[in-house]
């Protein structure tokens, strides 16, 4: 017997329907919430997850194609994916310090500083007080300005993965969260 996605009651024949977009095993007196989805027959060997190798399930083939076609080379075989962040270049964590100091170090006030950069003063603010970031446009400006590199470049973790430190013996989510089984 297989419990309704529905409604909760035993059935022994349930039948799959979409409801929004998502396929649920009903009983037949839920079947009217949504369209009957036809499924073809298949082996009693098919697993609820595609591996990428049969032809094309509804999930395995975009998930294959898409390491190849991210913009890594195919060279590298088992390298990780690449995505759009990878290109772009993280702002260094205090980066507020940086342009406060460098404001000070050639003798400007905020309201100066922001003359000569055709911004707000506000927007100087809040950018020495952390409270923003500065966008790409601003960046620049302040950069050239003032003579200085925003960007994290420098830092040594650029290009590394994050590694668990599981053989430390530090704390992990599986160790504190209780599971409902």
């Amino acid at each position: 017997m297989v419990q309704c996605e529905m409604c909760g009651a035993e059935t022994s024949s349930p039948k799959t329907i979409k409801v929004e977009g998502a396929k649920l095993d009903v009983c037949s007196n839920c079947t009217d919430f949504g369209t009957e989805v036809k499924t073809a027959s298949s082996s009693s060997t098919t697993t609820k997850y595609s591996t990428g190798s049969g032809s094309g399930s509804s999930g395995g083939g975009g998930q294959s194609s898409g390491s190849t076609a991210g913009g890594s080379s195919g060279a590298s075989g088992g390298s990780r994916r690449r995505d759009m962040f990878d290109e772009m270049d993280e702002i260094a964590t205090d980066y507020d310090d940086l342009i406060r100091r460098a404001r000070e170090n050639k003798g400007l006030s905020q309201s100066d500083l922001a003359n000569e950069l055709n911004e707000k003063a506000s927007l100087i603010r809040k950018l020495e007080r952390g409270d923003t970031l500065p966008s790409d446009r601003v960046q620049q400006k302040l950069e050239r300005f003032l003579e200085i590199e925003l960007s994290g470049r420098g830092t040594s973790t650029d290009d590394t993965e994050w590694e668990s430190d599981t053989s430390g013996g530090g704390t992990t989510l599986g160790d504190v969260v209780k599971r409902k089984d």
